[in-house]
């Protein structure tokens, strides 16, 4: 037996280790060690903690601490990237010339404010706390509203999703609150529910739109760096270069986010201490005069001088905050605290300081203008701050692409797009800190109202430059967008049939345990999109076939609005029908970062839980005439859908009740349990037979053209190159059959 002192560290370390989990953002392991921690009273841990104890706890403290250091070092490589890396801020700012050295000083105001405005309090401090467990970007804030709101279109919502470790809701709300007024205002029309989603649609389609033009952008204009030291050098000289960078850039992408980190995060590092270091020697060399933009007094004076030149050289000054929205959407890499460690204590400094010694530069040398940031460069180090420059643009580039991977992976430009992504994640923060945190009125007043004033204020001043290119990322966008929207429409439409033409329960059992046709050995997973209820795939199969198997498993493959579903959480298991059919309804349940490979094992794990089901199934017998019952939960609620009849239903994971029962030799395999095992193993052991629903949509001839277009050509040309369930879940095609059938919407 352990000595108390030793148990009383080991527990010690337990609790500083669950303040590391939440400092690193580990929330999948916090449960899991709460649950040890709260089994021990702390008035046993600390009465009689010694100097050996809190040696361990100061150790422990040292590592979370070097983790979240060596995390934010990571950051830099990724995250970080695009924001630092806009060196020609002030060019597009002033285009021409420099008429009056004050306007510098508005312009490095602009700069100072809207650093501070939108990445450090916004997003570092703000929007990324939005994140769902770790996850960030447009569709990470979508899933956050779904789960405290029935804004989804397809309703395949179930209690037992509320149960799983990665939900995460809080359902408790007051009737009267605010937060039940807007929840009860957006659920009440369908048409709010669909803004919501194009909206959110529309923003990831302009993250996608801006990562698509970034590493182009960011890569040409590093690699102009060479006209200043060779003016004569050709264009097309610096377009091979870029192209030559840019292939290098994205082959080395399959190696994974954690070895591009690492190779990245000393080079954006060493370009913030360089760009620091350059900005302060600029400052010392032309004076410290330009320091007083910190003063909001010359963005007043700025706008009055300038007027509507002023106005719309935001579009140049927008440059200085491009990749913020990447940083959000990056956050899936890294914790949250790692992400403003980095922003805090390196990112904002350096590049306050840079922009300063820009505009001290230019104060003196206006006319120097066209590229500031190079000809500011000491002759001395120019060549190793241009290569230098150059990787921190390939970076900026890995950003972009990053950001766009992860917002991909979920469904996620200059100027345009950035700002249009920004007025998305302002509206559905508002939702999330009315529906999630519940915040006061106040604070989401004055919250919504800063960033619309200031985003509303950068968006009216690029429409300007519409014409100049601003247009090419709405193009991009609205692409996608169609593409988003008309798959989403004819998915809701196919489950909207399926649902409709559903075989009752009835109809079922009037058929009898043989379902009125040869039941021959062998198990039939037959797929569908249902959740509940017997799809009408099934009832046109048996009607044109004149045998079926002796087991079936009706396998519903569902997507849940959360990040990722535990393997140990994964399926769901509920008889359909009396016990003597022998058929099954199995759930598989995933996250929206789930299935992005191949699930080799999907028919072991699959039948796994269904032998599991039936062992717990007969420790519940005497609960066996309710319709709906789990282990979570009493067996006296019955389940709401009148289409099922005698339906069990046990989760596949096994609680702390189960493994006391056992432990305690209360479980007792009766006989029958033993039959139906060794029936389903014989079945399974003749052969396992998988049936697709292979359902075609096509418009009515009485529909309209834009309709026909949409269902007829683009929705049958995604269908067609989208992958099948039978090669996500590696389907063997000697055991794979498809059903055919044809849906008019």
């Amino acid at each position: 037996m352990l000595e108390p002192v030793v148990v009383q560290r080991a527990y010690a370390c337990m609790i500083v280790l669950t303040l590391g989990r939440v400092c690193c953002g580990q929330w999948m392991f916090l449960r899991e060690s709460l649950a040890v921690i709260n089994n021990v009273s702390l008035e046993l841990l600390f009465p009689s903690f010694d100097c050996c104890g809190l040696t361990y706890c100061l150790f422990i403290f040292a590592n979370i601490s070097l983790l979240l250091l060596r995390l934010a070092f990571q950051s830099l490589g990724v995250v970080y990237g695009d924001l630092g890396t806009s060196p020609h801020v002030f060019y597009n700012t002033f285009p021409e010339e420099i008429v009056d050295p004050e306007d510098v000083v508005g312009a490095l105001s602009l700069i100072i404010y809207s650093l501070t405005l939108i990445p450090l309090l916004k997003y570092v401090f703000v929007v990324c706390k939005a994140n769902d467990n770790g996850q960030g970007g447009t569709f990470a804030l979508y899933s956050l509203l779904c789960r405290h709101a029935n804004v989804k279109n397809i309703p395949d919502q179930h209690r037992t999703d509320e149960e799983l470790t990665t939900y995460s809701c809080c359902t408790l709300i007051h009737e009267k609150s605010f937060a039940a007024k807007t929840k009860r205002w957006l659920e009440k029309d369908t048409y709010r529910k669909n803004a919501l989603l194009i909206l959110v649609l529309f923003g990831t389609c302009n993250v996608i739109g801006d990562g698509i033009l970034t590493p182009a952008i960011s890569v040409l204009s590093a690699s102009g760096g060479l006209k200043v030291a060779h003016p004569r050098m050709s264009n097309g000289v610096i377009l091979v270069v870029a192209v030559v960078i840019l292939v290098g850039l994205f082959s080395m992408q399959h190696y994974g986010t954690d070895k591009v980190s690492w190779l990245f995060a000393p080079i954006v590092l060493l370009w913030f201490i360089t760009i620091g270091g350059i900005g302060a020697y600029n400052i010392w060399k032309y004076g410290s005069s330009v320091l007083k933009a910190f003063s909001p007094v010359y963005i007043f004076r700025y706008f009055k001088r300038r007027r509507r030149d002023g106005w719309t050289s935001l579009g140049g000054i927008m440059l200085s905050i491009t990749g913020t929205e990447a940083l959000f959407a990056d956050l899936a890499h890294f914790p949250v605290s790692a992400v403003q460690l980095a922003f805090t204590v390196v990112v904002f400094p350096c590049l306050l300081l840079a922009y300063s010694g820009q505009a001290a530069y230019l104060f003196n040398k206006g006319d120097h203008v066209i590229d500031p940031f190079y000809r500011s460069i000491p002759g001395c180090i120019y060549w190793p701050v241009f290569v230098i420059a150059t990787l921190a643009a390939i970076v900026a580039s890995q950003a972009a692409i990053s950001a766009t991977y992860s917002i991909v992976k979920q469904a996620l430009a200059h100027g345009t797009a950035v700002v249009l992504v920004m007025l998305v994640t302002t509206v559905l923060m508002t939702l999330i800190m009315i529906l999630v945190w519940r915040s006061h009125w106040i604070i989401v007043t004055l919250f919504t109202g800063l960033s619309l004033v200031v985003e509303c204020t950068y968006f009216s001043a690029v429409l300007f430059k519409m014409d100049q290119g601003g247009w090419v990322p709405l193009v991009i966008a609205s692409a996608f967008l169609l593409i988003m929207y008309v798959w989403h429409y004819g998915t809701v439409k196919r489950y909207e049939l399926e649902m409709h033409g559903k075989v009752s329960m009835a109809w079922i059992l009037g058929l009898g345990p043989s379902l009125g046709l040869v039941r021959v050995p062998g198990t039939g997973l037959v797929y569908t999109e249902l959740a509940s209820g017997v799809p009408h795939i099934f009832s046109h199969f048996i009607t044109n076939l004149p045998a079926i198997h002796s087991v079936l498993v009706f396998v519903c493959v569902k997507y849940l609005p959360v990040y990722t579903v535990p393997e140990e959480e994964r399926f769901f298991v509920k008889r359909v029908g009396p016990k003597n059919f022998h058929m099954f309804r199995c759930i598989a349940r995933y996250g929206y970062k789930d299935l992005h490979k191949k699930d080799d094992d999907f028919e072991k794990k699959l039948f796994d839980n269904l032998f599991l089901f039936v062992r717990l199934e007969s420790m519940m017998e005497g609960c066996s005439d309710s319709e709906e019952y789990s282990w979570s939960e009493p067996p006296s609620e019955h389940s709401r859908d009148g289409n099922e009849w005698g339906n069990t239903m046990v989760s596949s994971s096994v609680n702390t009740t189960v493994v006391s029962y056992m432990n305690m030799g209360q479980i007792s395999r009766s006989q029958t349990e033993m039959d139906e095992l060794e029936f389903l193993n014989r079945c399974r052991e003749a052969g396992v037979v998988h049936i697709l629903g292979n359902t075609m949509v096509r418009a009515r001839k009485d529909a309209r053209f834009y309709k026909r277009i949409a269902i007829d050509y683009i929705y049958a040309f995604l269908r067609k190159i989208c992958r099948e369930n039978s090669a996500i879940f590696n389907v063997p095609h000697e055991s794979l059959l498809n059903v055919g059938q044809i849906i008019y919407v």
